[in-house]
């Protein structure tokens, strides 16, 4: 080492006095941010490539002082940012978020404690247990559910299915798929209206994409019951095994719920897991005149929530209820040498109810929001929500130009424009270009779907920010678009 070296080079991060500095920089910055957030463009105007080409290609050699990242957020990332937040954003489902949301955020960042076993983290794995319990009181399923935290439905629906096909019976966990020609295909059946997790799930578990049967769905969106009920005979007649079925309680597009009480029926009959994807609708539970959305669900097998969704918890925060849990310890639980020590506490570890290991301390945030709302507040909330989609569905109906291309049972909107004597493929294209165009002026957004092979406008209300006025300013700018459009 030469003289003129520094005796101790760098070690990254920055002192406790510059930090604090900072923290309270962006804890402004935050607040700001929220307190505007309805003056901002929702969506940017970059083209593909501009942001990346904006930062350097490679990593700084050297420390760069946390001032100029700061600035670089506010001259790069922001503006390329779609901000779900805003109060116009009607796309997708609710993305919200909420003071104690953001809060509990930035704590779990500062604590970082994996709560993977109850050792690891007691306080982490308790206040989870808590949470979990307070959830499934929210939503009237019985004490015979346990609950398990993961981060979007998507992956809660893959467990449901993964403790499915174990409970078949065919010891797939440890002899796997692969070169076994005493399995029988593996089928799963959802509503043609059910989400796409449902065919990842089944690609990952290596039952196959071509073994999920589409059962038709009735005029309102739903699976018909009989046509699922032939299927699965249809299917053991050929030899086939029926694994689980998937009913959904507030589909993607329509919201629409499916008829779980008899779909329970049928697969008690029959010997085959049901899973309900309540991921949206879930929180219709808690207003007692919309509680008829989660009729049968107890009946369940498991039930996937997503509190981040229509519960007011920032992203990502989604929960498995399962009654048959020793299902998921039989194909996740696995102890290598080096956890035993910490999972030999005869108390709960949640790494063995999935594939993950290392768990981010999600709880912390639910627990902050559903104590600052208490149950009211949620109630309060997904009311107003409702009532905003019905009035827009009214004024749609009132409107001879549009028509409600579906029912409204929750709090989203599907529609498009009417036209007398116009090809049902202009009128799709129509109903594209209005999208297109309403979320290019910046002011508010939408999304398409397709409902029977037709394009529609799909309006989604979830934001704790969102007013009459919000809704109100969309509708008029959807028909001034259509007018300017044809």
């Amino acid at each position: 080492m030469s003289n003129d070296e520094p005796a101790c080079p760098t070690l990254g991060d920055v002192s406790a006095a510059e930090f604090r500095a900072r923290l309270h920089e962006v804890a402004d910055w935050i607040a700001d941010y929220r307190e505007t957030i309805a003056t901002r463009r929702i969506s940017p105007q970059e083209r593909p490539g501009a942001i990346a080409a904006a930062l350097p290609a490679s990593a700084p050699a050297h420390p760069e002082p946390l001032a100029a990242i700061l600035r670089d957020l506010d001259r790069v990332i922001v503006p390329g940012l779609v901000h779900w937040g805003h109060p116009a954003f009607f796309g997708y489902f609710g993305s919200t978020t909420t003071a104690p949301g953001i809060l509990g955020e930035m704590i779990a960042a500062a604590l970082n404690v994996s709560a993977m076993t109850w050792r690891t983290s007691p306080a982490a794995t308790e206040l989870e247990s808590v949470v979990l319990e307070w959830l499934r009181q929210m939503l009237h399923l019985s004490d015979r559910h346990q609950g398990i935290v993961y981060d979007t439905a998507s992956v809660a629906t893959m467990h449901a299915l993964a403790a499915a096909r174990e409970a078949l019976g065919l010891d797939i966990r440890r002899s796997g798929l692969a070169g076994r020609a005493d399995l029988p295909r593996i089928k799963v059946y959802a509503s043609s209206e059910a989400h796409s997790s449902v065919d990842k799930a089944v690609i990952t578990l290596g039952i196959g994409e071509e073994n999920v049967t589409r059962v038709p769905a009735d005029d309102e969106y739903r699976i018909v019951p009989a046509a699922l009920e032939a299927e699965i005979l249809k299917d053991m007649a050929d030899g086939h095994r029926p694994c689980a079925v998937v009913a959904t309680v507030g589909t993607t597009s329509t919201t629409s719920v499916d008829p779980v009480e008899e779909i329970a029926a049928i697969c008690r009959k029959h010997g085959v897991w049901l899973h309900v994807d309540a991921a949206y609708g879930g929180a219709m539970a808690l207003l007692p005149e919309e509680r008829w959305a989660m009729a049968g669900v107890d009946a369940a097998d498991s039930v996937a929530v997503n509190p981040h969704k229509w519960l007011f918890v920032p992203l990502d925060f989604s929960v498995l209820y399962t009654r048959r849990p020793g299902m998921l310890r039989a194909v996740f639980a696995l102890t290598p040498e080096y956890l035993r020590g910490d999972a030999s506490a005869n108390a709960e570890n949640y790494m063995d109810y999935g594939i993950q290991l290392g768990r981010r301390f999600r709880a912390l945030k639910a627990w902050m929001v559903f104590r600052t709302f208490g149950e009211e507040g949620l109630r309060s909330r997904i009311r107003e929500h409702i009532r905003l989609a019905r009035l827009l569905a009214s004024w749609i109906e009132a409107d001879p130009a549009f028509e409600l291309a579906a029912p409204v049972p929750m709090a989203v909107v599907c529609f498009g424009v009417k036209r007398e004597n116009v090809p049902a493929r202009e009128i799709d294209r129509l109903n594209e270009a209005i999208v297109q165009s309403v979320n290019e002026t910046g002011e508010a957004y939408l999304t398409q779907t397709g409902l029977r092979g037709r394009t529609v406008i799909r309006l989604a209300i979830g934001n704790v920010l969102t007013t009459e006025a919000h809704v109100a300013a969309c509708w008029e700018l959807v028909r001034a678009t259509a007018a300017r459009l044809g």
